[in-house]
């Protein structure tokens, strides 16, 4: 059990990294090939996934640190660390599923931040993906703070650089709508609406409207879609120990 942990936080780890380079890559690669609003676009949206990987990177790096810290402590106490882990299987299991959760949305990341700086993507998966993994990183830290040493050096480093995480979550959210706004207004301002007739403009209007009310009744369905899953998905979880 304690090489299945090791490795599990080593593999993601190593994912985090891959995701960084493959993102720095894309940014190199979209400097020579865009120019003017995509090229901004490109830079905002790469360099603030950049951060946030570079956050999530210290995290793991911490976590794993601190991880290794609460087995020492209990084998000094008695038994070894596949009795730890075992003793403390629920609290084992979440440690494993956060880490591979951090893994999956590194590299989820990077395919929407490439689809979104190539036009192909959409901006509100970009926040949606970074939302995911802060969530993963956050319940990496409540697994740590469940058996961690409070007053413990790497506890504190793993608190500082879940805090770095959520500010760099918050910077890909706000550069993905900063982006978003930047090219809709491109879009709008490459449309000559003085040249239509009014006829034209009225067949455009109600073609807004139609379009607004489509989206407004996707809005709410997908909404109660969301709910419903949350709900069947996370039923009875507020029962667990966490032991």
């Amino acid at each position: 059990m304690d090489n299945i942990v090791d490795q599990e936080m080593a593999a993601t780890a190593s994912a985090v990294n891959e995701a960084a380079a493959r993102i720095q890559e894309m940014q190199n690669n979209s400097r020579q090939k865009y120019s003017g609003i995509e090229l901004e676009v490109s830079e905002k949206i790469l360099g603030s996934c950049t951060d946030l990987m570079s956050s999530v990177r210290e995290l793991i790096i911490s976590s794993a640190a601190l991880q290794k810290e609460i087995v020492v402590a209990s084998q000094n106490l008695g038994g070894s660390a596949t009795d730890f882990y075992k003793k403390h299987s629920r609290w084992t299991e979440g440690l494993l599923s956060a880490a591979k959760a951090v893994g999956w949305g590194a590299h989820t990341l990077v395919g929407t931040a490439d689809e979104v700086v190539s036009g192909s993507g959409k901006f509100e998966q970009l926040e949606v993906t970074s939302h995911e993994i802060a969530a993963s990183t956050a319940q990496l830290v409540a697994a740590s703070r469940v058996k961690a040493d409070k007053d413990s050096p790497h506890f504190g480093k793993v608190i500082g650089a879940s805090k770095s995480v959520a500010t760099a979550t918050a910077t890909v959210v706000a550069a993905s709508k900063q982006c978003m706004k930047m090219t809709e207004e491109s879009k709008i301002v490459g449309v000559d609406y003085s040249q239509l007739s009014a006829v034209q403009v009225k067949r455009l209007d109600m073609d807004m409207q139609v379009k607004i009310l489509e989206l407004e009744n996707q809005l709410t369905e997908e909404r109660k879609r969301l709910t419903t899953m949350r709900k069947m998905h996370y039923h009875g979880d507020g029962n667990e120990d966490g032991s």
